[in-house]
């Protein structure tokens, strides 16, 4: 997630049973409409305005305190400019996939969505402690979750799985967040916030499967 100033079917698998999914549809879903949202709102002015981010759902502390918690939500589906979209769309298309096969589409899709929502809470609520108030908005806070979710996948497949490994994802997670602390208008509470609820949300829904 990056920061802005004002200024500038249900599922039938047993527990067990293994989850097949031929094709990620749900996370190509996603995909399509973050690229989708930005392209509509390129249009319609400089998507690396935090004014017009900001009018079309970003995330501002005021407005969720006045009782706008839908931005919670909408912010997720935001970006600022086509790098911001770019690096979180690359990411997302990468582990997305990987972690829809492993839980499921359903699932898939309510980890993706939780963990969005946990890391924008998570910004939110660090911003009021420090009174550092921004617009914030992107996907990253889902993607981080992703990869949490991964993390518990490959730990529960005696720490590997298609390739990842659980040292490795949680390599990636710390060079990520690295690069947030190192780089300005990086919100890394956001990707905190994702990474653990993705983690916390594939504890409670993701099943090994039986063969695994």
């Amino acid at each position: 997630m990056r920061t802005g100033t004002l200024e500038d079917t249900q599922w039938e698998e047993t527990p067990d049973q293994p989850v097949q999914v031929k094709r990620p549809i749900i996370n190509i879903i996603l995909v399509v409409i973050n690229v989708a949202v930005w392209c509509v709102l390129e249009i319609i002015g400089d998507t690396q305005d935090a004014g017009l981010i900001l009018r079309y759902g970003g995330m501002y502390p005021d407005l969720l305190l006045a009782g706008e918690w839908y931005r919670l939500f909408t912010a997720m589906f935001l970006h600022f400019g086509a790098e911001h979209l770019a690096n979180n769309m690359i990411l997302l298309a990468a582990a997305g996939g990987k972690l829809e096969a492993a839980a499921g589409s359903f699932r898939y899709l309510m980890i993706y969505l939780g963990s969005g929502v946990a890391g924008n809470l998570l910004s939110f609520y660090i911003r009021l402690q420090t009174g550092d108030y921004a617009v914030s908005a992107g996907a990253s806070g889902a993607v981080f979750g992703m990869i949490g979710g991964l993390v518990w996948v490959a730990v529960r497949n005696k720490g590997k799985f298609e390739g990842l490994t659980t040292k490795g994802l949680l390599f990636m997670i710390a060079l990520c967040m690295y690069y947030g602390v190192t780089t300005a208008g990086i919100d890394n509470w956001a990707h905190a916030g994702g990474a653990a609820g993705g983690l916390l949300l594939c504890i409670l829904l993701y099943r090994k499967s039986r063969s695994a």
